[in-house]
C-alpha cells in the first residue's frame, strides 16, 4: 500500500490542539478523509476519522451521546456507567472509523501525513497562499449514464 496523496486543510486557530485535516489517497485508488493532526507534548500525531459513540435510551429508544445525563428525546435520566472503558481504565467516547492494523503501517502514515503538514505550514507561509478546499471535486469518478 503506497500512500499517493495527502492533501492539508490547515486549522488557524492557534489555542487548539488540532492543527489540520487531512485526506489520504492510497495507491491512486481509495480516499480517507478526515485524519487530524494534532499537536501533542512530544510533537505533532496523526489520529485516524472516528465517530462519537453513543447508545439508545431504556425509556424510548432515542439516540445519545455516553456523556448525556438525560435523554435528548425524553429528557429520562440515563445511568452513568453506560460507556465502556479501554484497557487502561478510560472510557471510550469514540470508535475509529478506518485505522491502521499494525505499528508499522501507523508510523508510515504518520512519517507521511507529519511530512505533508510541516510542507503546508511553509506553504501558507508566502504571499499568496491559497489554502486547499476539500469541497473541490477531486474524485475523478466518471458520471453515471
Amino acid at each position: 500500500m503506497d500512500i499517493t496523496e495527502v492533501r492539508v486543510k490547515l486549522i488557524n486557530n492557534k489555542d487548539e490542539r488540532l492543527k489540520a485535516f487531512c485526506s489520504m489517497t492510497l495507491d491512486d485508488d481509495f480516499v480517507v478523509r478526515d485524519v487530524k493532526v494534532i499537536e501533542g507534548t512530544s510533537g505533532y500525531f496523526v489520529a485516524m476519522p472516528s465517530r462519537k459513540m453513543s447508545d439508545h435510551c431504556p425509556k424510548c429508544g432515542g439516540k445519545n451521546h455516553l456523556r448525556a445525563r438525560y435523554c435528548n428525546n425524553c429528557a429520562a435520566p440515563l445511568g452513568e456507567e453506560r460507556a465502556r472503558k479501554d484497557a487502561k481504565g478510560r472510557i471510550k467516547l469514540h470508535a475509529d472509523i478506518a485505522h491502521p492494523i499494525n505499528a508499522e503501517c501507523r508510523t508510515r502514515i504518520q512519517e507521511q501525513i507529519v511530512k505533508a503538514f510541516e510542507e503546508e505550514i511553509e506553504k501558507s507561509k508566502q504571499p499568496g497562499y491559497k489554502p486547499i478546499d476539500f469541497d473541490e471535486p477531486d474524485d475523478h469518478i466518471p458520471d453515471s449514464a
